[in-house]
């Protein structure tokens, strides 16, 4: 089905020397052949699905919200690329002041939409922008969650342009944190301001932004205990999670939990000369990939005693409407770079992303990395790992199994530690609440066509905590695409998303506010 593009685009040539698209009120020019695939995994992992084609006038207004949106898409558009333009990367120090600069300019932009009580509220790490809009004591009450910071950028080789420096190219804009959430909250805080200014807000609504998702949300844990009344509301609302494709709409029913953490594996008490000691005493390196590539045996499955107790089957028919969703493994697999699929033996590659808990290794050093050679034995290795978990699965319990596990097949020459760094639970919405079926119907508006429910495989720790702090679902209503490179150079979010999103929230808000 078409879909017209709510905005248009002009060729200009960037500084960095790319040829890019810059932001106009001319004629939209991005056109996309009916044949041009996005190949997403099940979150999905479907793919192969077109791009609806972009229609050269936007749609009508049908609402003094769609007409605001429509009379102002260009001040949406460039907030959007402001707030980008501020590197603001949880993870590193270096970047603090940065971060916190981010934080006072959303609560700007909340106070400007017309949000009230506003308050960028400190905690031991970055602070949290909370506001308020109570229409009615007696309404229901919707709470935005969402995130302003950003994964750090690095590799910067790879980066097509400057990630702090947003790009517009084909309709797409690139930048650190378009799709990873800046892009993807921002909508909310503008598809506010258009119920606002065009009196239609239907119900309460609450927003919670903080600045460290991108590291655990530790502090964040500690600000819903400590705020429970004023949090309370009826159902969390947050967009951090993709489509199957823009033209297959989906709603995210499922996460995966987390548990994440660092080994250290030490051998001598310090590096040594590996022509003169090697050979005798054991290379704690050599010994850490060993004890890495015993956590997965031959099949495919987690080579850790417990790991899978909590897990539940599905049932043969949960799978198969799982596998009803489209995908095309072969596209997938071009789009990736890769040959051949490798996972757990007896699972789709679309269940092994969503429906299976998982163990990766994100990253493993020791010794001498520098330029040059140095014939060194360390005497230390290190690695990060991830474990992916479904639900009954606990964090605390996975990451206990994982440490006892690692230590005892440990060799007798090296000593080993375990640091726990953060994690967080499974969480799945039902399909039946007056939420999820709010925001089916104001996506079936929008798109035309029903969304898909679907199962993801990531993970956002606080979800769960909204449950057992707060008694509170939540609908997990992204309009990314699973290819925006979040967390990885090139992140990507399409103009047609935040528009699309921007017009199918305040629909979420009217069929919510009757259903609830």
């Amino acid at each position: 089905m078409a879909t017209s593009l709510p905005c248009s685009w002009e060729e200009t040539t960037h500084s960095w020397g790319g040829s890019v698209v810059s932001w106009t009120s001319a004629l939209d020019r991005r056109t996309r052949s009916p044949t041009t695939k996005l190949h997403v995994p099940f979150r999905g992992i479907f793919g192969a699905q077109p791009l609806p084609p972009v229609s050269l006038t936007a749609a009508p207004s049908t609402s003094a919200t769609d007409a605001f949106i429509e009379a102002n898409k260009d001040r949406f558009l460039n907030e959007l690329l402001d707030l980008l333009r501020i590197p603001s990367v949880s993870a590193d120090p270096k970047y603090k002041s940065d971060v916190a600069r981010c934080a006072e300019a959303v609560a700007a932009r909340l106070r400007e939409a017309g949000a009230e009580k506003v308050e960028v509220c400190p905690t031991k790490g970055h602070p949290i922008v909370y506001g308020e809009k109570v229409v009615d004591p007696k309404k229901p009450t919707v709470l935005v969650y969402g995130h302003y910071d950003v994964q750090p950028p690095d590799p910067l080789d790879l980066w097509h342009s400057p990630p702090f420096e947003p790009v517009i190219k084909d309709g797409l804009i690139y930048a650190r944190g378009s799709a990873d959430d800046k892009g993807q909250f921002y909508m909310h805080v503008k598809a506010f301001e258009a119920m606002m200014r065009s009196n239609a807000l239907p119900c309460n609504v609450k927003f919670m932004i903080e600045g460290e998702e991108e590291v655990g949300s530790d502090n964040l844990g500690l600000f819903v205990k400590a705020n429970k009344e004023r949090l309370k509301a009826d159902v969390v609302l947050i967009s951090d999670t993709a489509m199957l494709a823009n033209d297959v709409p989906s709603i995210n029913t499922g996460l995966r939990g987390l548990s994440y953490l660092e080994v250290e594996v030490t051998g001598p008490n310090r590096d040594l000369h590996s022509g003169v000691y090697g050979g005798a005493v054991a290379n704690p390196i050599n010994t850490l990939c060993a004890m890495i590539a015993s956590l997965h045996d031959a099949d495919g499955r987690v080579n850790i005693p417990g790991f899978y107790n909590a897990v539940v089957e599905l049932s043969a028919a949960e799978r198969k409407a799982l596998a009803e969703a489209p995908f095309n493994e072969q596209e997938w697999m071009k789009d990736l770079g890769v040959n051949d699929v490798k996972g757990e033996k007896g699972y789709t590659t679309d269940e092994r992303c969503t429906i299976r808990p998982t163990l990766d290794v994100n990253g493993i050093w020791g010794g001498y990395i520098g330029e040059g050679a140095k014939t060194v034995l360390p005497s230390k290795a290190f690695a990060k790992i991830s474990m992916r978990l479904v639900p009954d699965q606990k964090s605390d319990t996975i990451t206990k199994l994982f440490a006892d596990h690692f230590k005892k097949i440990a060799p007798p020459y090296v000593k080993v530690e375990v640091r726990p760094h953060h994690g967080g639970e499974a969480a799945v919405t039902p399909i039946d609440s007056p939420a999820y079926q709010a925001a089916s119907l104001a996506m079936e508006e929008t798109f035309g066509k029903k969304p898909i429910p679907t199962r993801g495989g990531g993970s956002i720790p606080i979800v769960a905590l909204f449950e057992t702090e707060l008694g509170l679902k939540t609908v997990l209503f992204g309009f990314g695409l699973d290819s925006d490179n979040i967390h990885s150079p090139n992140e990507k979010y399409g103009v047609f998303n935040y528009f699309k999103g921007i017009s199918t929230i305040p629909r979420f808000f009217q069929h919510y506010a009757e259903l609830a």
